[in-house]
Protein backbone atom coordinates (compact mmCIF):
# COMPACT_ATOMS: atom_id res chain seq x y z
CA UNK A 1 0.00 0.00 0.00
CA UNK A 2 2.93 2.39 0.52
CA UNK A 3 4.01 4.25 -2.59
CA UNK A 4 7.40 5.70 -3.41
CA UNK A 5 6.21 9.27 -2.84
CA UNK A 6 5.05 8.39 0.66
CA UNK A 7 8.40 6.86 1.50
CA UNK A 8 10.48 9.65 -0.04
CA UNK A 9 13.39 11.00 2.07
CA UNK A 10 11.89 14.50 2.36
CA UNK A 11 9.52 13.71 5.25
CA UNK A 12 7.56 16.96 5.33
CA UNK A 13 4.23 17.22 7.17
CA UNK A 14 1.97 16.22 4.23
CA UNK A 15 4.20 13.20 3.56
CA UNK A 16 4.12 12.19 7.22
CA UNK A 17 0.34 12.54 7.18
CA UNK A 18 0.06 10.29 4.14
CA UNK A 19 2.44 7.74 5.64
CA UNK A 20 0.48 7.75 8.90
CA UNK A 21 -2.75 7.22 6.96
CA UNK A 22 -1.29 4.30 5.09
CA UNK A 23 0.02 2.61 8.21
CA UNK A 24 -3.27 3.02 10.03
CA UNK A 25 -5.10 1.70 6.99
CA UNK A 26 -2.97 -1.42 7.20
CA UNK A 27 -3.88 -1.77 10.88
CA UNK A 28 -7.62 -1.47 10.44
CA UNK A 29 -7.78 -3.19 7.05
CA UNK A 30 -9.19 -1.70 3.91
CA UNK A 31 -9.86 1.91 3.24
CA UNK A 32 -13.14 2.91 4.80
CA UNK A 33 -10.39 3.61 6.63
CA UNK A 34 -8.40 6.32 4.91
CA UNK A 35 -10.90 8.78 6.41
CA UNK A 36 -10.33 7.19 9.82
CA UNK A 37 -6.57 7.58 9.47
CA UNK A 38 -6.75 11.21 8.38
CA UNK A 39 -9.32 11.97 11.06
CA UNK A 40 -7.23 10.42 13.81
CA UNK A 41 -4.11 12.22 12.59
CA UNK A 42 -5.95 15.57 12.67
CA UNK A 43 -7.03 14.96 16.26
CA UNK A 44 -3.56 13.92 17.43
CA UNK A 45 -1.84 16.76 15.58
CA UNK A 46 -3.80 19.32 17.62
CA UNK A 47 -2.76 17.94 21.02
CA UNK A 48 -1.33 20.38 23.55
CA UNK A 49 -0.25 19.50 27.11
CA UNK A 50 -3.04 20.53 29.49
CA UNK A 51 -0.69 22.32 31.97
CA UNK A 52 0.56 24.51 29.12
CA UNK A 53 -2.99 25.34 28.00
CA UNK A 54 -3.91 26.25 31.58
CA UNK A 55 -0.79 28.41 31.96
CA UNK A 56 -1.34 30.25 28.68
CA UNK A 57 -2.68 33.78 29.48
CA UNK A 58 -4.75 33.67 26.28
CA UNK A 59 -6.73 30.65 27.48
CA UNK A 60 -10.32 31.70 28.33
CA UNK A 61 -11.05 31.47 32.09
CA UNK A 62 -13.91 28.99 31.58
CA UNK A 63 -11.67 26.63 29.60
CA UNK A 64 -8.91 26.98 32.20
CA UNK A 65 -11.33 26.03 35.00
CA UNK A 66 -12.65 23.06 33.04
CA UNK A 67 -9.17 21.75 32.28
CA UNK A 68 -8.21 22.07 35.95
CA UNK A 69 -11.17 19.78 36.71
CA UNK A 70 -9.95 17.45 33.96
CA UNK A 71 -6.57 17.21 35.69
CA UNK A 72 -8.34 16.44 38.96
CA UNK A 73 -10.49 13.72 37.37
CA UNK A 74 -7.57 12.24 35.44
CA UNK A 75 -5.47 11.97 38.59
CA UNK A 76 -8.44 10.45 40.45
CA UNK A 77 -8.91 7.88 37.67
CA UNK A 78 -5.45 6.42 38.27
CA UNK A 79 -4.96 7.09 41.97
CA UNK A 80 -8.39 5.96 43.23
CA UNK A 81 -10.10 4.01 40.44
CA UNK A 82 -7.03 2.03 39.38
CA UNK A 83 -7.38 2.99 35.71
CA UNK A 84 -4.34 3.13 33.39
CA UNK A 85 -1.59 5.62 34.26
CA UNK A 86 -0.51 6.73 30.81
CA UNK A 87 -0.48 9.79 28.58
CA UNK A 88 -4.16 9.61 27.60
CA UNK A 89 -6.31 12.59 28.63
CA UNK A 90 -3.31 14.65 29.68
CA UNK A 91 -3.41 16.74 26.50
CA UNK A 92 -6.12 18.89 24.92
CA UNK A 93 -7.25 19.11 21.28
CA UNK A 94 -9.55 21.84 20.01
CA UNK A 95 -11.16 20.10 17.03
CA UNK A 96 -13.53 22.93 16.14
CA UNK A 97 -16.74 20.87 15.81
CA UNK A 98 -19.42 19.55 18.19
CA UNK A 99 -18.60 15.85 17.70
CA UNK A 100 -15.38 14.04 16.94
CA UNK A 101 -17.06 11.21 15.02
CA UNK A 102 -20.52 10.23 13.86
CA UNK A 103 -21.50 6.61 14.49
CA UNK A 104 -23.74 4.70 12.10
CA UNK A 105 -25.79 1.92 13.72
CA UNK A 106 -28.00 -0.37 11.64
CA UNK A 107 -30.39 -3.27 12.13
CA UNK A 108 -32.34 -5.32 9.58
CA UNK A 109 -35.91 -4.24 8.86
CA UNK A 110 -37.39 -7.03 10.99
CA UNK A 111 -34.72 -7.65 13.63
CA UNK A 112 -33.58 -6.15 16.92
CA UNK A 113 -30.05 -7.49 16.41
CA UNK A 114 -27.49 -4.99 15.08
CA UNK A 115 -25.57 -5.26 11.85
CA UNK A 116 -21.92 -5.84 12.75
CA UNK A 117 -18.67 -4.87 11.04
CA UNK A 118 -15.42 -6.69 11.76
CA UNK A 119 -11.91 -5.22 11.89
CA UNK A 120 -8.56 -6.73 12.89
CA UNK A 121 -7.80 -4.57 15.94
CA UNK A 122 -11.19 -4.19 17.63
CA UNK A 123 -12.95 -7.29 16.35
CA UNK A 124 -16.64 -7.08 15.41
CA UNK A 125 -18.54 -3.99 16.51
CA UNK A 126 -22.12 -2.81 16.14
CA UNK A 127 -21.32 0.55 14.54
CA UNK A 128 -19.12 2.34 12.01
CA UNK A 129 -17.60 5.67 12.92
CA UNK A 130 -16.89 8.54 10.53
CA UNK A 131 -14.92 11.71 11.21
CA UNK A 132 -17.09 13.52 8.66
CA UNK A 133 -20.85 13.77 9.23
CA UNK A 134 -21.61 13.88 5.51
CA UNK A 135 -19.74 10.60 4.98
CA UNK A 136 -21.64 9.00 7.85
CA UNK A 137 -24.98 10.05 6.45
CA UNK A 138 -24.01 8.93 2.96
CA UNK A 139 -23.18 5.47 4.29
CA UNK A 140 -26.41 5.46 6.31
CA UNK A 141 -28.35 6.20 3.12
CA UNK A 142 -26.73 3.20 1.43
CA UNK A 143 -27.84 0.98 4.30
CA UNK A 144 -31.38 2.36 4.17
CA UNK A 145 -31.52 1.72 0.42
CA UNK A 146 -31.03 -1.98 1.08
CA UNK A 147 -33.83 -1.98 3.65
CA UNK A 148 -32.02 -1.62 6.98
CA UNK A 149 -33.18 0.56 9.85
CA UNK A 150 -30.42 3.09 10.57
CA UNK A 151 -29.54 5.75 13.11
CA UNK A 152 -26.68 8.26 13.00
CA UNK A 153 -25.41 9.86 16.19
CA UNK A 154 -22.64 12.30 17.01
CA UNK A 155 -20.05 11.08 19.52
CA UNK A 156 -18.00 13.49 21.69
CA UNK A 157 -15.18 11.02 22.48
CA UNK A 158 -13.74 7.62 21.68
CA UNK A 159 -10.83 5.44 22.76
CA UNK A 160 -8.00 4.09 20.63
CA UNK A 161 -7.58 1.39 23.32
CA UNK A 162 -4.15 2.68 24.27
CA UNK A 163 -2.70 2.54 20.76
CA UNK A 164 -2.38 6.35 20.89
CA UNK A 165 -2.37 8.89 23.73
CA UNK A 166 -5.99 10.02 23.48
CA UNK A 167 -6.49 13.73 24.19
CA UNK A 168 -9.34 15.53 25.91
CA UNK A 169 -11.35 16.96 23.01
CA UNK A 170 -13.18 20.27 22.79
CA UNK A 171 -16.25 18.21 21.83
CA UNK A 172 -16.21 16.72 25.35
CA UNK A 173 -16.49 20.06 27.16
CA UNK A 174 -20.11 21.04 26.50
CA UNK A 175 -21.60 18.50 28.90
CA UNK A 176 -20.36 19.87 32.22
CA UNK A 177 -17.52 18.68 34.41
CA UNK A 178 -19.44 15.68 35.78
CA UNK A 179 -20.17 14.23 32.34
CA UNK A 180 -16.62 15.06 31.29
CA UNK A 181 -15.19 13.10 34.22
CA UNK A 182 -17.51 10.23 33.33
CA UNK A 183 -16.29 10.19 29.73
CA UNK A 184 -12.67 10.04 30.90
CA UNK A 185 -13.42 7.18 33.30
CA UNK A 186 -15.40 5.35 30.59
CA UNK A 187 -12.76 5.61 27.88
CA UNK A 188 -9.89 4.69 30.22
CA UNK A 189 -11.84 1.58 31.19
CA UNK A 190 -11.68 0.46 27.55
CA UNK A 191 -7.89 0.74 27.83
CA UNK A 192 -7.95 -1.35 31.01
CA UNK A 193 -9.83 -4.25 29.39
CA UNK A 194 -11.30 -4.78 25.94
CA UNK A 195 -12.72 -8.05 24.57
CA UNK A 196 -12.46 -8.24 20.79
CA UNK A 197 -15.85 -8.50 19.14
CA UNK A 198 -18.01 -8.13 22.27
CA UNK A 199 -19.36 -4.56 22.24
CA UNK A 200 -22.06 -5.25 24.84
CA UNK A 201 -19.55 -6.64 27.35
CA UNK A 202 -17.05 -3.82 26.75
CA UNK A 203 -19.52 -0.95 26.89
CA UNK A 204 -21.44 -2.22 29.92
CA UNK A 205 -18.19 -2.74 31.84
CA UNK A 206 -17.14 0.82 30.96
CA UNK A 207 -20.56 2.23 31.93
CA UNK A 208 -20.34 0.46 35.30
CA UNK A 209 -16.89 1.87 36.07
CA UNK A 210 -17.94 5.29 34.76
CA UNK A 211 -20.97 5.53 37.04
CA UNK A 212 -19.16 4.18 40.09
CA UNK A 213 -16.19 6.43 39.36
CA UNK A 214 -18.33 9.56 39.11
CA UNK A 215 -20.03 8.75 42.42
CA UNK A 216 -16.69 8.32 44.19
CA UNK A 217 -15.23 11.41 42.52
CA UNK A 218 -18.14 13.62 43.63
CA UNK A 219 -18.03 12.20 47.17
CA UNK A 220 -14.29 12.87 47.35
CA UNK A 221 -14.96 16.52 46.48
CA UNK A 222 -17.80 16.81 48.99
CA UNK A 223 -20.29 17.58 46.21
CA UNK A 224 -23.25 15.75 47.74
CA UNK A 225 -25.91 17.88 46.03
CA UNK A 226 -24.33 17.19 42.64
CA UNK A 227 -24.14 13.50 43.52
CA UNK A 228 -27.87 13.38 44.32
CA UNK A 229 -28.67 15.05 41.00
CA UNK A 230 -26.37 12.65 39.15
CA UNK A 231 -27.97 9.61 40.80
CA UNK A 232 -31.46 10.92 40.01
CA UNK A 233 -30.50 11.38 36.36
CA UNK A 234 -29.02 7.86 36.30
CA UNK A 235 -32.25 6.40 37.72
CA UNK A 236 -34.29 8.25 35.13
CA UNK A 237 -32.10 6.99 32.31
CA UNK A 238 -32.58 3.46 33.64
CA UNK A 239 -36.34 3.93 33.33
CA UNK A 240 -35.87 4.70 29.63
CA UNK A 241 -33.59 1.67 29.27
CA UNK A 242 -36.22 -0.59 30.84
CA UNK A 243 -38.83 0.87 28.51
CA UNK A 244 -36.62 0.19 25.48
CA UNK A 245 -35.94 -3.35 26.70
CA UNK A 246 -39.67 -4.03 27.04
CA UNK A 247 -40.34 -2.85 23.49
CA UNK A 248 -37.39 -4.79 22.11
CA UNK A 249 -38.98 -7.88 23.62
CA UNK A 250 -42.30 -7.06 21.96
CA UNK A 251 -40.61 -6.50 18.62
CA UNK A 252 -38.61 -9.70 18.88
CA UNK A 253 -41.84 -11.64 19.32
CA UNK A 254 -43.42 -9.78 16.42
CA UNK A 255 -40.50 -10.37 14.06
CA UNK A 256 -40.44 -14.08 14.87
CA UNK A 257 -44.16 -14.45 14.12
CA UNK A 258 -43.63 -14.80 10.33
CA UNK A 259 -46.83 -12.94 9.49
CA UNK A 260 -47.11 -11.43 5.97
CA UNK A 261 -44.85 -8.46 5.34
CA UNK A 262 -47.62 -5.80 5.01
CA UNK A 263 -49.04 -6.85 8.37
CA UNK A 264 -45.57 -6.96 9.88
CA UNK A 265 -44.87 -3.41 8.73
CA UNK A 266 -48.17 -2.18 10.13
CA UNK A 267 -47.62 -3.87 13.50
CA UNK A 268 -44.06 -2.56 13.62
CA UNK A 269 -45.30 0.99 13.05
CA UNK A 270 -47.94 0.60 15.77
CA UNK A 271 -45.34 -0.71 18.23
CA UNK A 272 -42.97 2.19 17.67
CA UNK A 273 -45.85 4.67 17.92
CA UNK A 274 -46.74 3.16 21.29
CA UNK A 275 -43.11 3.40 22.41
CA UNK A 276 -42.98 7.07 21.40
CA UNK A 277 -46.15 7.72 23.41
CA UNK A 278 -44.69 6.00 26.48
CA UNK A 279 -41.45 7.97 26.15
CA UNK A 280 -43.36 11.25 26.03
CA UNK A 281 -45.35 10.13 29.06
CA UNK A 282 -42.15 9.41 30.98
CA UNK A 283 -40.81 12.83 30.01
CA UNK A 284 -43.97 14.48 31.35
CA UNK A 285 -43.93 12.52 34.62
CA UNK A 286 -40.25 13.17 35.28
CA UNK A 287 -40.50 16.85 34.30
CA UNK A 288 -37.06 16.45 32.77
CA UNK A 289 -36.15 16.78 29.07
CA UNK A 290 -35.79 13.37 27.48
CA UNK A 291 -32.20 12.52 26.50
CA UNK A 292 -33.76 10.70 23.53
CA UNK A 293 -35.73 13.63 22.14
CA UNK A 294 -33.78 13.58 18.85
CA UNK A 295 -34.88 9.98 18.27
CA UNK A 296 -38.51 10.98 18.76
CA UNK A 297 -38.17 13.82 16.27
CA UNK A 298 -36.45 11.67 13.65
CA UNK A 299 -38.69 8.63 14.13
CA UNK A 300 -37.83 5.55 16.19
CA UNK A 301 -36.56 2.35 14.59
CA UNK A 302 -34.79 -0.94 15.35
CA UNK A 303 -31.33 0.62 15.22
CA UNK A 304 -32.15 3.02 18.07
CA UNK A 305 -33.06 0.12 20.33
CA UNK A 306 -30.00 -1.94 19.44
CA UNK A 307 -27.68 0.97 20.26
CA UNK A 308 -29.14 1.23 23.77
CA UNK A 309 -28.86 -2.53 24.23
CA UNK A 310 -25.15 -2.43 23.41
CA UNK A 311 -24.47 -0.11 26.32
CA UNK A 312 -26.89 -1.30 28.99
CA UNK A 313 -27.93 -4.96 28.68
CA UNK A 314 -25.01 -6.13 30.83
CA UNK A 315 -24.70 -3.22 33.29
CA UNK A 316 -26.80 -4.73 36.08
CA UNK A 317 -24.67 -7.89 36.00
CA UNK A 318 -21.44 -5.92 36.34
CA UNK A 319 -22.95 -3.87 39.15
CA UNK A 320 -23.83 -7.10 40.95
CA UNK A 321 -20.24 -8.33 40.55
CA UNK A 322 -18.94 -5.09 42.04
CA UNK A 323 -21.27 -5.43 45.03
CA UNK A 324 -20.20 -9.05 45.53
CA UNK A 325 -16.59 -7.83 45.55
CA UNK A 326 -17.47 -5.44 48.37
CA UNK A 327 -16.90 -2.41 46.16
CA UNK A 328 -13.21 -3.29 45.84
CA UNK A 329 -12.34 -2.17 42.33
CA UNK A 330 -9.11 -4.16 42.10
CA UNK A 331 -10.96 -7.39 42.97
CA UNK A 332 -13.71 -6.41 40.55
CA UNK A 333 -11.24 -5.82 37.71
CA UNK A 334 -9.60 -9.19 38.39
CA UNK A 335 -12.96 -10.96 38.30
CA UNK A 336 -13.93 -9.21 35.07
CA UNK A 337 -10.60 -10.21 33.50
CA UNK A 338 -11.27 -13.83 34.43
CA UNK A 339 -14.76 -13.60 32.98
CA UNK A 340 -13.39 -12.01 29.80
CA UNK A 341 -11.36 -15.17 29.15
CA UNK A 342 -14.53 -17.29 29.10
CA UNK A 343 -16.46 -18.06 25.88
CA UNK A 344 -19.07 -15.48 24.87
CA UNK A 345 -22.02 -17.58 26.04
CA UNK A 346 -20.55 -17.91 29.54
CA UNK A 347 -19.87 -14.15 29.66
CA UNK A 348 -23.44 -13.40 28.67
CA UNK A 349 -24.87 -15.85 31.17
CA UNK A 350 -22.85 -14.23 33.96
CA UNK A 351 -23.68 -10.57 33.43
CA UNK A 352 -26.14 -9.93 30.60
CA UNK A 353 -29.91 -9.97 30.46
CA UNK A 354 -32.07 -11.19 27.63
CA UNK A 355 -35.12 -9.33 26.35
CA UNK A 356 -37.28 -10.56 29.23
CA UNK A 357 -34.98 -8.71 31.61
CA UNK A 358 -33.46 -11.78 33.24
CA UNK A 359 -30.09 -13.50 32.78
CA UNK A 360 -30.06 -15.96 29.87
CA UNK A 361 -30.33 -19.64 30.71
CA UNK A 362 -29.43 -22.77 28.76
CA UNK A 363 -33.02 -22.96 27.54
CA UNK A 364 -32.98 -19.44 26.03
Amino acid sequence: MLTESRCAPAMDRPTLRALFASLLCLLVSGCYFVQAAHGEYAVLEKRRPIPKVIANPKTPPALRTTLEQVENARDFATRVLGLPDNKSYRTYSDIGRPFVVWNVVAAPEFSVEPVRWCFPIVGCVAYRGYFNERSARRFAAQLRSRGDDVTVGGVPAYSTLGHFADPVLSSMLDYGDIELAGIIFHELTHQLLYVDGDSSFNEAFAVTVEEEGVRRWLLAQGRTADLHRYEAATRLDLEYVRLFRDYRSRLERLYSSKIPRPQMLARKGETFASLASDMRGLERRSREPSPYRDWLQEGLNNADLTSVATYYDCVSGFQRMLREDGGDLNRFYADVRRLAREPARERDAAVCVNLSGRPPSDSD
